[in-house]
């Protein structure tokens, strides 16, 4: 399942070479700081122990990286992949005190990874800017061990229509206040679309299950504004 955003020749490439240096902070302004409360609410699903290994796809900076390992007290193993280099030069700045890391440039839908190598696989508003749905999470899955899960916390669908209405007038402002953070504003004017361009709950849980996900559910965050999606290899 291609996305027509995504597939613009360089245009996500564009988009995150012009804001990695201050993501951190534009997620905290855009989000009011609720972006820490999701990841975290994901890390208490997986309720990972020191003996799993974690591949994080679409890393950014590291954070799900950092939450993870101080939830196993830093003795696991995480490989962190994003396709922007800006981005993981980053996160290895941010992440530098930990030893037990490794960095790679890869999209989600080539990962340079063996089969069944990892216990859990995230990706955090990452599958969105991917440019093929069914191969991103085709890969999840062929990396996955077996009783591996898969874990994707993403922007959604709102089914309040109150809340919807308010968050649709939100959004209006965030590439205003890209600019003025940034400087920026195209990139969340992106942003915007594709968040609005991107498939519902059902529809992400429909193709989890045609990539041979199973005990697929997800869970709705904040009304819904974002999900996290699982799913079991079995």
């Amino acid at each position: 399942m291609q996305q027509y955003l995504q597939n613009k020749k360089g245009l996500v490439q564009n988009v995150f070479d012009q804001v990695y240096d201050q993501y951190d902070l534009m997620n905290d302004f855009m989000s009011f700081g609720i972006h820490r409360l999701w990841k975290k609410s994901m890390l208490n699903m997986m309720n990972p122990s020191s003996k799993q290994k974690l591949i994080d796809v679409a890393c950014g900076t590291g954070d799900i990286a950092k939450l993870y390992l101080k939830h196993v007290n830093e003795l696991s193993e995480i490989t962190c992949i994003d396709p922007n280099e800006g981005m993981i030069s980053k996160g290895k700045e941010k992440l530098k005190g930990y030893k037990n890391l490794n960095w790679i440039i890869a999209p989600a839908e080539n990962l340079p990874i063996e089969d069944n190598s990892f216990d859990f696989y995230t990706i955090s508003f990452g599958l969105r800017n991917s440019k093929n749905l069914k191969k991103s999470i085709s890969e999840a899955y062929r990396v996955l061990k077996t009783g591996g899960r898969f874990f994707c916390l993403e922007f959604s669908k709102i089914h309040n229509s109150s809340l919807n209405l308010i968050y649709k007038n939100y959004s209006k402002l965030i590439p205003t206040i890209g600019k003025l953070v940034v400087g920026e504003k195209m990139p969340y004017e992106y942003l915007i679309k594709s968040i609005e361009n991107f498939v519902n709950q059902d529809e992400l849980i429909d193709l989890m299950i045609k990539e041979n996900f199973e005990k697929c559910t997800y869970r709705n965050l904040s009304g819904g504004i974002v999900s996290i999606h699982t799913g079991w290899k079995i």
